[in-house]
């Protein structure tokens, strides 16, 4: 166990002072005010004494922003900059992480109304590695792998939930959809510490369907809060390897993906058997009708909640409002087209019938070391 978390830290990280220019000259010309020749000194010389530099706040709020906006997977980037930014930088315990976790759950779930937040811990600096989150979002779902093969609840997290329990988790009560305890490395190389999210922390949405009675007898249901936990957000060659961020979920990534999907919760063929449908052949399109009333149920259901949710079709229209806004300002907007284009019906969506510029820009988020 210390060797696998060891392997998860980067080593006497130094910050590239070419990148630090390129940010604070971004800064400044998205938001002049002067200042610049002074403060390209100031972070050229604590790179020069430290390896390092620190971030003021308003670079800090502007760089995760910024971040957001040239996260070209993401297809719900118009409102970038609406996003909250919590500066925890301070925080540098693990027991501190994990109670920031969930108050940045608490406040970024709203009663349902959700809101775009980023809580952002300190960076690894040299000779000093940070916290980090070692689960891939906030809030997901065990599962547990049965003695004849077939798995209870996410199969995507067989491996994470035993290796909870490894640490010590005894809350899993082997069902469908046990909220995952947060598993924070301190970044010391202690032993990781485990944290239940308590209850009211995680709003969760039961899933029915507004024609289908019976749909309820599925006994699905999904949380509220996309929370995306593992990636770094680098600013100006500075990594941020702690900084969950949430907007909130498109119904197809739900209803497309994490109950659809045969490798995740696989719902398609219970809910044919209950449509009635012909299963026995492909030419029915069993599966395409079956997916539709899925997608049908997700959306209601989180509306009949009041939780926020968006539809593949509004999201898309906003990607292009989004898109113009930023060639209006004489910015490239960069786009995966895998990504930008919906998991259903993507061929009746306005982002499926272009090509995108897909270069990799900075700020950003990215895959840890």
């Amino acid at each position: 166990m210390r060797t696998w978390i060891k392997s998860l830290r980067p080593t006497e990280p130094r910050t590239d002072a070419r990148e630090a220019e390129r940010f604070i000259r971004l800064f400044h010309a998205e938001n002049p005010g002067g200042g610049l020749n002074a403060r390209l000194r100031d972070v050229a010389r604590e790179i020069a004494r430290r390896g390092t530099y620190t971030h003021t706040g308003e670079e800090l709020r502007f760089g995760a922003r910024v971040a957001w906006r040239n996260s070209n997977r993401c297809i719900g980037r118009l409102y970038w900059k609406s996003l909250r930014v919590r500066d925890r930088r301070h925080v540098t315990g693990a027991e501190g992480v994990a109670v920031e976790c969930v108050a940045h759950l608490r406040e970024a779930t709203g009663d349902g109304r959700i809101r775009p937040t980023i809580t952002v811990f300190p960076p690894d600096a040299p000779g000093r590695p940070a916290p980090r989150v070692l689960n891939e979002q906030l809030v997901r779902y065990a599962g547990y792998r049965r003695p004849d093969g077939s798995v209870a609840g996410d199969p995507r997290y067989v491996a994470f939930t035993a290796l909870a329990r490894e640490l010590g988790w005894r809350g899993g009560g082997g069902g469908r959809f046990d909220v995952l305890p947060l598993v924070v490395d301190p970044g010391t190389g202690g032993r990781p510490l485990l944290a239940n999210l308590p209850g009211d922390a995680v709003l969760e949405v039961p899933i029915t369907h507004p024609e289908f009675a019976w749909f309820v007898e599925l006994g699905l249901r999904w949380h509220a809060v996309p929370a995306i936990s593992n990636l770094c957000l680098e600013i100006g060659g500075v990594g941020y390897p702690c900084a969950p961020f949430n907007g909130w979920y498109m119904g197809a990534e739900i209803g497309a993906r994490n109950l659809a999907d045969a490798d995740r919760y696989d719902q398609l063929p219970a809910v044919a058997a209950r449509l009635g449908l012909d299963t026995s052949t492909e030419r029915s399109l069993w599966r395409d009708h079956a997916l539709v009333e899925l997608n049908v149920a997700v959306l209601h259901s989180f509306a009949a909640a009041g939780v926020t949710m968006t539809d593949h079709h509004t999201e898309s229209s906003r990607f292009l409002t989004h898109l113009a806004r930023e060639e209006k300002a004489g910015r490239t907007c960069p786009a995966d087209w895998s990504w930008i284009v919906p998991p259903i019906s993507g061929g009746v969506t306005p982002v499926f019938h272009r090509y995108y510029d897909n270069p990799t820009l900075t700020p950003n988020f990215v895959p840890r070391h």
